[in-house]
């Protein structure tokens, strides 16, 4: 059965959409900012989401368009420049940054309390593709999630510092040890057959068929890829794992609306929202 991240996210942005009429009242409009420093497909087509959502639910967004070839320093006094601003709430360097920029020194320029997307090591919100596939697990299993989340047996293919890396430690902080894949894994796939949930954080096409995965499983794909058609594709091939797995993500339509959701309600709690919703949900 596939798993609607489009109905999941449209659910989660009419509720902040109530909240950021809320906060208007109160005359705080959640405000994020983003430097965008390449022209990767992948990236321009996450920023225009962002953006879309945003607008939608009355959030205020700026985009920033900056050569690629800004140094290290000139970066870090523009990030300075927008935490002293007190009408920015959210301040995002989309990735990948090209690689004449330190991302680790660049993430950690951020103000924690405006890190959205979760890169500072002392950021307050959770990176929200690890927020996004929490909340898509949850509508399976709805009931006592967590103590479900840790009786199952979940491996991540893939540990970039973009999601899989970040998805990893978040099932860690819930007491999960996940196993992990990468390319130097030699029980790989020992590993993938006796694994109830996969998620895939590779961004390359066929990671895995069929033949490879537990029946029943429930496979999250993260990874995005361009193909010739000049659409962008999972990590797996739907039509070869929707008679095996019980719940699927699809690609479009999957993780990636989830996402943007889970980042515009990052934006909404550092704008100031009061929220009592426990924090991954």
């Amino acid at each position: 059965m596939k798993i609607d991240g489009r109905e999941i996210s449209s659910q989660i942005l009419e509720d902040l959409k109530q909240r950021v009429e809320k906060l208007k009242e109160k005359n705080v409009i959640p405000h994020l900012y983003i430097i965008l420093l390449s022209d990767d497909p992948s990236s321009v087509s996450y920023v225009k989401q962002k953006m879309l959502r945003a607008r939608e639910i009355g959030i205020k967004i700026t985009l920033d368009k900056e050569n690629p070839d800004i140094s290290t320093k000139e970066l870090l006094e523009k990030i300075e420049e927008l935490n002293n601003d007190s009408s920015i709430h959210g301040i995002i360097v989309q990735r990948p940054m090209p690689k004449n920029l330190d991302e680790e020194t660049i993430a950690k320029a951020i103000m924690p309390q405006k890190d959205v997307d979760g890169f500072n090591p002392n950021s307050k919100f959770d990176v929200p593709v690890a927020l996004a596939i929490l909340k898509m697990l949850n509508t399976i299993h709805p009931q006592n999630f967590n103590n479900w989340l840790i009786q199952q047996k979940i491996c991540v293919i893939g540990k970039g510092i973009t999601a899989g890396k970040p998805i990893i430690n978040s099932l860690q902080k819930l007491g999960i040890k996940p196993l992990i894949i990468d390319s130097k894994t030699n029980n790989r796939n020992e590993i993938l057959k006796n694994c109830e949930i996969i998620i895939s954080a590779v961004g390359k096409p066929d990671i895995f068929k069929s033949s490879e995965i537990k029946d029943g499983a429930i496979l999250i794909g993260v990874g995005l890829h361009g193909e010739d058609d000049g659409k962008f594709h999972g990590d797996f091939r739907e039509n070869e794992i929707q008679n095996i797995a019980s719940f699927y993500s699809p690609t479009p339509g999957g993780v990636g609306p989830v996402n943007v959701a889970m980042l515009l309600q990052n934006l909404v709690k550092a704008s100031g929202a009061i929220d009592n919703h426990p924090k991954n949900d």
